[in-house]
């Protein structure tokens, strides 16, 4: 994404760090340059605004779920690892698992029209 004007911050740069920015994690320094980025490109100023939306309808929507201790304590040892790892020099590895839940539903559940139904279970 950019406007297309020259920038003294790439848009990938300010896009690469504006969880760190909407997270208030960043030092003040380039802080300051993602705001001047935002004054001159819109559309990363808008990237920006949906972001911070999307985060805040977050927080409303699970803000008063408390985060289980195991989980909390697991993602705080991986990140204490990573970091570890980063001073050390050691290549970083992500592994991620995904869960798939699948419905399913009698065909002629799944067919409204009776005679369809009685169609597709004869075969023609």
């Amino acid at each position: 994404m950019s406007c297309g004007d020259p920038h003294d911050t790439e848009c990938g740069e300010v896009l690469d760090h504006l969880y760190e920015f909407l997270d208030n994690e960043m030092a003040e320094g380039d802080c300051d340059k993602l705001r001047v980025h935002f004054e001159e490109c819109s559309p990363c100023l808008k990237q920006y605004g949906l972001e911070q939306a999307i985060k805040a309808l977050i927080k409303r929507s699970c803000g008063c779920d408390d985060t289980p201790a195991d989980l909390r304590g697991k993602v705080l040892a991986r990140i204490d690892s990573i970091r570890a790892g980063q001073r050390t020099g050691e290549a970083l590895v992500v592994s991620v698992e995904t869960a798939i839940e699948v419905h399913t539903e009698p065909a002629a559940e799944r067919v409204a029209d009776p005679d369809r139904a009685a169609q597709a279970a004869a075969g023609t």
